[in-house]
């Protein structure tokens, strides 16, 4: 079985290649030496500090690890043909037909989804729905809550 795909935007892998150098050079050092001084003070077994630097220490590990394994996997939406459509590394203002409410996101691939940053994923409800139509499109998004209508107020490609 192929592993799945991490689709990421140019900026995206940017930012995790940036946080995995940080990791790598600057927090691993930090907590060894967070280690070696906790050691230092005596007795292991009822050292707070010692517990705590163990704790840091194997998150680090762990997001190391789990940002390799998004990176080994990655694969860079780069520029198509197709400029009018709506696609990953596009931000579109959209308009709630039911609220009348705008709101803005930013199209991403799930890797670099975060709401409260205005990142959706591709594979979103909303995303899915407006990937392929372009501004002045009205779209309906199917959810476990009902159905939403859209209408694509702004759609620019992210340089």
């Amino acid at each position: 079985m192929e592993a799945k795909k991490n689709l990421l935007t140019a900026e995206g892998l940017r930012i995790l290649e940036d946080e995995l150098e940080d990791l790598k050079v600057n927090k691993r050092k930090e907590v060894s030496q967070k280690i070696k001084e906790a050691r230092e003070q005596g007795d292991l077994s009822e050292n707070a500090e010692y517990d705590a630097a163990k704790d840091e220490q194997r998150d680090i590990e762990a997001r190391i690890e789990e940002i390799e394994k998004i990176l080994k996997n990655a694969e860079v939406v780069t520029e198509e043909h197709d400029t009018k459509n709506i696609n990953i590394g596009w931000t579109v203002t959209l308009l709630d037909v039911e609220f009348d409410e705008e709101v803005e996101y930013k199209i991403v691939g799930s890797t670099e989804a975060n709401s409260l940053k205005g990142k959706i994923s591709n594979e979103s409800p909303v995303g899915k729905a407006i990937l392929g139509h372009k501004k002045g499109d009205t779209v309906t998004v199917e959810t476990e809550a009902g159905e939403f209508q859209y209408k694509i107020l702004a759609a620019k490609k992210n340089k």
